[in-house]
């Protein structure tokens, strides 16, 4: 395709608590409705990361005209922010999230038919919204994401041990001492990164920008999650869908990358419970194949959707 249509758009959230009106900013690319191919629904990670290093997957819209709609989720980006409610559980929940996807689906008059990808906590968002069986859901992509965060935990510290002593020296210090934010830290946390969100160097931009959004704004990120990606100290610190997955019924690919802090021992889980399922693996890639590996992953994520094998 020489071009492809490209629209942005608002969805009015009305949220409970909020105390404002709330609303969701959207991205459609290709044709919606679309005469042959549903679109597929992106629901990016964090919590309170950004759509922006995920817009590499309009690849599918280019290469094989399949509509493909990226959002914000509320807390972060274009979409509405709540920093008056940093810190408050009871607020930032799997539901609320659950609702706003909902809402986008019916907004965008597409609840009838249509697919989902969910890359790192976007997967859990994925599979907690598939486990209620929802209306119009054709197909899954989970990617990159833990079926438990207690899994999630332990397969960080597995990968913990591979760092250098040093570097693991100066995590240990500042997690006991409470000091998350000291420069010493941050500079250890990036060495973990280099190995297991992203191999590729330099880092590429549509990432860097996604986790600028969560230093702009960090209320979501450290109210559910915490400091950074294998220290939880937020609220789904305990959060588990594994014995849930069984009430999957969409078709569903499972992602992840052989580098990926997403590690093997928590995905598994998905593969094992969810009954109709087939698990592709990327020999170069850590946390974002997408990005790492693009050719690959979109020829996969295409045979999928388009129900050929790869």
């Amino acid at each position: 395709m020489s071009s492809i249509k490209v629209r942005e758009g608002e969805a009015d959230f009305n949220v409970p608590g909020a105390g404002k009106p709330c609303k969701t900013w959207y991205k459609v690319y290709g044709t919606l409705p679309h005469p042959q191919n549903p679109p597929l629904v992106v629901l990016h990670g964090g919590p309170g990361s950004t759509h922006e290093y995920l817009d590499i997957l309009s690849e599918l819209t280019r290469l094989f005209d399949v509509p493909v709609i990226l959002y914000d989720q509320l807390g972060n980006g274009r979409s509405t922010h709540l920093p008056e409610k940093n810190g408050d559980v009871d607020f930032w929940t799997v539901q609320l999230f659950v609702d706003e996807l909902h809402n986008l689906l019916n907004h965008l008059n597409i609840h009838d038919n249509y697919n989902v990808l969910g890359q790192s906590w976007g997967g859990m968002l994925a599979s907690e919204f598939a486990t209620r069986q929802p209306k119009g859901l054709g197909k899954l992509v989970i990617a990159d994401s833990p079926a438990s965060m207690p899994l999630w935990v332990k397969g960080a510290n597995e990968l913990r041990k591979g760092l250098p002593q040093e570097v693991q020296d100066a995590l240990n210090k500042h997690e006991a001492a409470d000091t998350t934010t000291d420069p010493e830290y941050i500079a250890a946390t990036n060495e973990f990164y280099k190995r297991h969100l992203c191999r590729l160097d330099p880092m590429p931009q549509s990432l860097i920008d996604g986790l600028a959004w969560m230093e702009k704004d960090p209320t979501v990120y450290s109210t559910m999650n915490g400091p950074n990606e294998f220290y939880i100290t937020g609220s789904l610190k305990t959060w588990s869908v594994i014995d849930r997955l069984h009430n999957i019924q969409a078709t569903t690919l499972l992602i992840n990358g052989r580098y990926d802090e997403a590690h093997d021992m928590v995905v598994e889980p998905f593969f094992q419970h969810i009954p109709k399922v087939r698990w592709v693996q990327f020999a170069d890639s850590a946390h974002v194949p997408q990005l790492e590996e693009t050719e690959r992953f979109m020829q996969v994520v295409w045979a999928f959707l388009h129900g050929k094998s790869d």
